[in-house]
C-alpha cells in the first residue's frame, strides 16, 4: 500500500471534465495518495435514485437527472474533505459550479478528442454518446463545455500515459495551488 503524501487538503478536491478524461480512475488513485476518501458522484446518484444513470435519462430525461445530480453533489460537498469525481455535465450547471467554488477545489482534467474517443467507445453506459457518432458528439461537448470547465481553479492535461503520472501531475498542481504567494519587497 502506498502511504499518503504530506499535503494539506482543506476542501474537497472536485474532479471535473468530459467523460473519458479519467475523473474516476485518477480520483481513486489520487484519494489513496492523499489519504482521503474517494466518492464517485455518478455512483451516489444511482444509489439515491435506485437505478442507473442511463435509466434516469430514459425514464425522466436529462433535466431531471441534472436536478438530482445538483442535489447529490451539494450533499457530498457538506462532508469532510475527500476526492469527488463528478459527471461530465455537473460543472456546467451554474448552481453546482458555485457550490464547488464555495466548498471545493475544482480540478479540470482536460483531454484531447482522440483520447476521449479512445476511452469512451469501449463503454456502453454513456447515454449522451448513443445519440449519434461518438466522435462528433464529443467534439460538440468539447466546444460547448471546455469554456465552462476553464473556470476550474486548476487545469491538468490528461494523457495516455500511466495513471500514476496523471496523479503526480494533479498532486503537483494542488501543491502549486496551495503554495503561499511570495511577497515582493518594497525596496526592490
Amino acid at each position: 500500500m502506498i502511504s499518503p503524501i504530506e499535503l494539506t487538503i482543506p476542501r474537497t478536491v472536485v474532479l471535473v471534465g468530459l467523460m473519458g478524461a479519467g475523473k474516476s480512475a485518477i480520483g481513486r488513485r489520487l484519494a489513496q495518495r492523499l489519504g482521503l476518501a474517494f466518492i464517485d458522484a455518478d455512483q451516489e446518484i444511482e444509489l439515491a435514485a435506485g437505478c442507473t444513470i442511463e435509466e434516469i435519462f430514459q425514464r425522466h430525461g436529462e433535466a431531471h437527472f441534472r436536478d438530482g445530480e445538483r442535489r447529490v453533489i451539494q450533499r457530498l460537498l457538506e462532508r469532510p474533505p475527500h476526492v469527488l469525481a463528478t459527471g461530465g455535465g455537473a460543472f456546467i450547471d451554474s448552481q453546482t459550479r458555485a457550490e464547488i467554488a464555495a466548498r471545493g477545489i475544482s480540478v479540470w482534467l482536460r483531454a484531447d478528442l482522440d483520447l476521449l474517443v479512445e476511452r469512451t467507445v469501449r463503454r456502453q453506459n454513456r447515454p449522451l454518446l448513443k445519440k449519434g457518432d461518438p466522435r462528433e458528439i464529443l467534439q460538440k461537448l468539447m466546444t460547448d463545455r471546455y469554456p465552462v470547465y476553464a473556470a476550474a481553479e486548476i487545469c491538468v492535461d490528461s494523457g495516455s500515459g500511466p495513471p500514476e503520472e496523471m496523479v503526480d501531475r494533479v498532486i503537483d498542481a494542488l501543491r502549486r495551488h496551495d503554495a503561499p504567494t511570495p511577497v515582493e519587497s518594497a525596496a526592490g
